[in-house]
């Protein structure tokens, strides 16, 4: 098992910054494929931003490029989103997510948090 807990969210204006955290316990932090996924009320959950399990590729969907980005430390089991030039359409709620060795883009992740608010005013 691996326990997922999000922190960091919060209301901002547009164009504001925000930053989000996820903390690791459990199973081998460096095993894990990290993504973070964002869902609006009554949308799917979609796609943010994925790290490797070395933090050597990194993968997000187009319309955060350029704008977030995603990094981890494997010694603190750490993994942030760092969420500049935010938008309206940006609010979520913002999922933390785990998968073992393989990246994908879909919500097929083992574990999840339990995600964290972030709301973006225009």
């Amino acid at each position: 098992q691996v326990q997922l807990v999000e922190s960091g969210g919060g209301l901002v204006q547009a164009g504001g910054s925000l930053r989000l955290s996820c903390a690791a316990s459990g199973r081998t932090f460096s095993d894990y494929i990290m993504g973070w996924f964002r869902q609006a009320p009554g949308k799917e959950r979609e796609f943010v931003a994925a790290i490797t399990m070395s933090g050597g590729n990194t993968y997000y969907t187009d319309s955060v490029k350029g704008r977030f980005t995603i990094t981890r430390d494997n010694a603190k089991n750490t993994v942030h989103l760092q969420m500049n030039s935010l938008k309206p359409e940006d609010t979520a709620v913002y999922y933390c997510a785990a998968r073992y060795h393989l990246v994908t883009t879909t919500p097929t992740y083992d574990y999840w948090g339990q995600g964290a608010q972030v709301t973006v005013s225009s």
